[in-house]
């Protein structure tokens, strides 16, 4: 069954049903007032009646009737009551509407109360039907009663005047009832409007997929309503969060969790950001804050996207990675041609044994080192950073040097491997810049690896010009750069944040004019995985 004619049903059936029964309270309310309105009029009544002179006086007349009977008459006229009874103690009649029944028995069986001196109302069955009744005793001088007053109106009449409000109230019950059921109609189409026509099912399946899709994408994600309630929050935003309780977050003021946010911001000025850097429990991520118009284009929440920017620098570096190895082995081909040049113009010049001199002193050059690599630092991946760079700069003509006290065979499996490569293959690029501008004989890089007494150490020591005092505090900023380039100043900030991600240290001595020296220092027993 469609929506909209489930709740059309639902709707329409909670009103009649509601409807019925204030219907049926509504009358007999009214039934029971009307009764009770004119018992209490037939009571006051009979109370004047039984009080007047002429009707005590009556009681002592040779024939009562012919003195009670005119009074009561005139007054029942005047006052629209059914009937107007007096009679003694005994109960005979001394005044009745149908002048054959007087000097009979008054009927009903309720004088009792009435002889006891007391007035009441009741409802019996006497000679002119069902009634409703106000009865009162009548006194003579001394106090005593000698008499009864009973007024009555027929109950049959009180119901033909209740039929009247009746039809009333049938008639004010079926427009509301149609009135309910073309509202009924109005809230069903609504409804099924403000979700897009959808059925239930189809909505399920939608929050389904929604959470799917939100639970597979690697960035945090948050919405907030229009008051800043947060209303959505997927798992990878929880853990930049470090929160472990989705429920403790939902429903919550973002600004409680989240204080630097600027999403109320967005909802405030209903414009977009893109790309903004902010801090996050100490991480720095990159975040997108977007507004949520509705059809009327009315700004009703905001939801921000964002991603630990050490990933993306993570990326940018494996992007980086892949140039680097294609520089090196374009350089290696460079310097490999330049030397097979070399080697067919000496064998052309008959120079056999220059020519064996040289190929023998690049075998063992490169043999050597390639033996070390492979002995030392078995990993492929900081063996082929190492010799890239080895290569990188022969052509610069830049001595690079490995400790020959280098040992890493220790390494983790995993995302630290890549961080590691960052790391070092960064700090030479740095240290091979460094140099460049120093006099040629002063053109060395030397590299230090150990994976002794439970860490990793790396120190990377450059002759260079060294880092100026007044930018020593600045090295490790994103952006900041001693050379004057344009988009530089990246390579240490990468290098600080993949050292801080696996749980290590960094720290450089420089002293202007003679060097400059890194060292990484990244505990084994306490590393961390790659990402947040």
């Amino acid at each position: 069954m469609r929506l909209q004619t489930r709740l059309i049903l639902l709707i329409g059936t909670l009103l009649l049903a509601t409807i019925i029964v204030l219907t049926l309270s509504f009358e007999r309310m009214l039934v029971t007032t009307q009764q009770q309105n004119t018992g209490s009029a037939a009571l006051k009544i009979a109370k004047t009646v039984a009080s007047l002179d002429v009707i005590r006086s009556g009681f002592d007349a040779e024939n009562p009737s012919s003195v009670i009977q005119p009074v009561a008459e005139r007054i029942r006229e005047e006052t629209g009551a059914e009937f107007i009874v007096v009679g003694n103690r005994e109960g005979t009649r001394y005044s009745h509407p149908i002048a054959d029944r007087i000097g009979m028995k008054m009927v009903g069986g309720d004088n009792g109360p009435v002889l006891q001196g007391k007035a009441i109302i009741s409802e019996a069955l006497g000679s002119m039907g069902s009634s409703v009744r106000g009865k009162a005793p009548v006194f003579d001088r001394d106090g005593r009663v000698i008499g009864v007053v009973s007024v009555g109106f027929l109950i049959e009449k009180l119901q033909q005047e209740t039929a009247g409000y009746r039809a009333s109230i049938l008639l004010a019950a079926v427009f509301t009832l149609l009135s309910g059921c073309a509202g009924a109609i109005w809230i069903a189409r609504r409804v099924k409007r403000s979700i897009f026509g959808l059925e239930p099912r189809e909505i399920g399946m939608l929050y389904q997929e929604k959470k799917a899709i939100l639970e597979t994408v690697h960035e945090g994600i948050i919405a907030v309503n229009a008051e800043g309630g947060v209303t959505l929050v997927n798992q990878t935003a929880m853990k930049l969060l470090n929160r472990q309780d989705e429920a403790g977050v939902i429903g919550r003021p973002l600004l409680e969790v989240l204080p630097e946010s600027r999403l109320l911001e967005v909802i405030r000025t209903g414009r977009a950001e893109f790309d903004q850097e902010m801090l996050m429990n100490g991480s720095t991520v990159v975040v997108n804050r977007l507004p949520i118009h509705d059809h009327k284009q009315q700004v009703i929440g905001a939801v921000s996207s964002f991603r630990n920017k050490s990933e993306l620098l993570r990326v940018t570096e494996e992007l980086t990675q892949v140039k680097r190895y294609a520089e090196a082995l374009r350089t290696q081909t460079h310097e490999y041609s330049n030397k097979l040049y070399t080697i067919y113009g000496l064998i052309q010049l008959e120079s056999y044994q220059e020519a064996m001199d040289l190929i023998t002193y690049e075998t063992d050059m490169h043999q050597s080192l390639i033996h070390f690599l492979l002995r030392e630092i078995p990993d492929p991946m900081i063996g082929g950073i190492l010799i890239g760079k080895f290569n990188r700069a022969n052509e610069l003509k830049v001595g690079l040097t490995v400790n020959e006290r280098s040992s890493f065979r220790r390494i983790p499996e995993g995302g630290n491997r890549s961080h590691l490569v960052t790391i070092i293959g960064n700090l030479i690029d740095n240290a091979l810049e460094a140099v460049m501008a120093a006099e040629e004989g002063r053109r060395q890089v030397d590299v230090l690896l150990s994976d002794r007494n439970g860490s990793l150490f790396i120190e990377i020591a450059d002759r260079g010009t060294g880092v100026p005092e007044d930018a020593a505090q600045h090295v490790f900023k994103t952006g900041f750069s001693t050379k004057a380039a344009q988009g530089r100043g990246f390579g240490l900030a990468i290098v600080k944040q993949a050292v801080e991600e696996l749980g290590g240290s960094i720290g450089f001595q420089s002293a202007p004019g003679r060097g400059t020296v890194f060292q990484v220092n990244i505990p084994l027993s306490e590393r961390k995985e790659g990402g947040p």
